[in-house]
């Protein structure tokens, strides 16, 4: 379980949450940003989004998966949640 969607991060506003995260994602993907990542990313960002949701689901009291309250916009439009495909294109390409 992740730290971050935690029980104990119960009271913490999705926007706090989602700053935690963001900082967590973009070091990961300093770190692990050379060679082939497409693969990675993909199953970062699936994970990400899917912890948040449940942890939002949580904290609003919300059954089942909360697909139709919080949608994939909902995290990365309203929440400002980073995608770490979308950040791939905008990073420097090591030149041999």
């Amino acid at each position: 379980m992740s730290p971050n969607t935690s029980a104990r991060w119960g009271l913490a506003e999705p926007e706090e949450i989602v700053e935690h995260l963001n900082r967590m994602l973009r070091g990961w993907a300093n770190y692990f940003s050379y060679g082939s990542v497409n693969r990675a990313y993909r199953a970062v960002d699936y994970h990400t989004r899917e912890r948040l949701r449940q942890w939002l689901c949580r904290k609003h009291k919300v059954d089942g998966r909360g697909t139709a309250r919080f949608p994939l916009q909902y995290g990365y439009q309203q929440l400002g949640l980073i995608e770490l495909r979308a950040q791939r294109r905008r990073l420097p390409r090591a030149k041999a």
